[in-house]
């Protein structure tokens, strides 16, 4: 049979490589995102469900299309409505993440609950439904701590509150985590130790249970929102912490039930260990694909494509990684602009050594986020550090005008230590 994928969410390149690849392709998806999707019209066909709609809804749907033409796989390129995906495969009997390996993914706090009764991750956390409990929490495990959204991403309504915070501040970043953002429904806020050392992502693909490590990242923040500003791959760690962290992922994702497909998972590398922050069922977004396949010489997109169209990848991914032996280092450093507000123009060096991330136009966010970056400029080198470097000057040449006032980049070297937030 031909495959036939049901694409759920906005699709994005991994779609683009199903086509590529020879599979014919259906999305299905909120109404209100159509207008952002690309290449709408190479879908053979475009569902389209509110989000407000049950889960029983979106199923029918499917199974009315499965019914002229079944489906042999259904994917989610992103964690929007990954739940929806989960929901139809495991209804049209398909290969999809369970919907319970889903909800301790996606819900902090049950990722959190998972990873301390498995005794993988003993950082204590806990939903709170106000100020007051954030308080109480501090006073009982002392700070600093993390305030954030139950489901959330971007660094968006993420707070780092200490033992001096003011009633003031506490209520402050509750509102902050409290709020509703970028189509992701209001799932409560969950409060967390805050943990210190220099930060990683760790990019796998896993099959049958089995996880592949195929980089591990070293990641860079702004330390005041920790939006995250440059990555540079490999990470350059030592052998020891490089198997440390390794280890303590693929035992995070047995935890979580995760048995197939590619995961970004994001962690902290303490004085006691490891520490996770979160992890995601998808490929890294911020170019990291691209980061990985220049550093390595492996494109990761292309395996997670195919492994969706139901071919077992595995073996020959091992295979490939290990008959590649990294010789360069590949970095990307993002310009964030000192505030926000409406982007009426934006000025990128002459060399094409940099490429635009907003028009003008676009709103810029303040507090700054992820989606605050302006331009990003990548960069090949023999060392991170000069990978890091190369690229961090290049971002630095950008120039951003915002609702009439000239912005500056965020200055400072990189912090030697970043925090545990998303």
């Amino acid at each position: 049979m031909a495959a036939h994928v049901l694409v759920v969410g906005t699709g994005g390149a991994g779609a683009e490589l199903l086509r590529t690849l020879g599979a014919a392709t259906t999305l299905m998806c909120r109404p209100e995102f159509l207008a952002h999707v690309r290449g709408l019209a190479a879908y053979e066909r475009v569902l389209g469900c509110r989000a407000d709609a049950s889960d029983e809804e979106w199923i029918q749907l499917a199974k009315q299309v499965d019914r002229i033409r079944p489906f042999t796989s259904v994917v989610a390129f992103g964690e929007l409505d990954q739940d929806r995906a989960a929901a139809i495969g495991q209804a049209l009997g398909l290969t999809a993440h369970s919907v319970e390996t889903l909800h301790r993914v996606q819900d902090k706090q049950a990722m959190r609950r998972r990873l301390r009764e498995t005794g993988v991750d003993p950082t204590p956390a806990a939903t709170v439904s106000g100020p007051e409990q954030i308080r109480d929490f501090l006073d009982q495990h002392g700070g600093p701590l993390i305030v954030k959204p139950v489901q959330g991403a971007g660094s968006v309504g993420v707070t780092v509150v200490r033992d001096t915070a003011s009633p003031a501040e506490i209520a402050r970043a509750y509102e902050a985590a409290a709020a509703e953002f970028m189509g992701v429904p209001q799932a409560g806020v969950v409060v967390e130790r805050f943990h210190e050392g220099p930060q990683f992502s760790v990019e796998a693909l896993s099959e049958d249970g089995e996880h592949h490590v195929l980089a591990v990242v070293r990641k860079f923040y702004e330390p005041v929102g920790f939006v995250e500003l440059g990555h540079v791959v490999p990470a350059g760690l030592p052998e020891a912490d490089e198997a440390a962290v390794t280890d303590f992922v693929r035992r995070a994702l047995d935890a979580l039930g995760v048995t197939h497909g590619p995961t970004h998972t994001e962690i902290v590398l303490t004085a006691d260990g490891p520490r996770m922050i979160e992890t995601h069922l998808r490929p890294a977004g911020d170019e990291i694909p691209d980061l990985v396949h220049e550093a390595t010489g492996v494109d990761l997109l292309r395996y997670t494509a195919r492994q969706a169209l139901g071919e077992e990848v595995l073996g020959e991914l091992r295979a490939e990684t290990a008959a590649r032996t990294p010789d360069r280092y590949a970095a990307i450093w993002f310009t964030l602009p000192d505030g926000g507000g409406e982007l009426l123009e934006i000025r990128l060096p002459a060399d094409g050594t940099v490429h635009a991330l907003l028009e003008p136009g676009d709103d810029i966010a303040f507090p700054a986020n992820s989606d605050s970056r302006v331009a990003a400029a990548r960069a090949r080198a023999a060392t991170p550090d000069e990978a890091v470097r190369t690229a961090r000057r290049a971002a630095e040449g950008v120039r951003a005008v915002v609702a009439a006032q000239l912005v500056t980049t965020v200055a400072g070297d990189p912090p030697e230590e970043v925090a545990s937030c998303d």
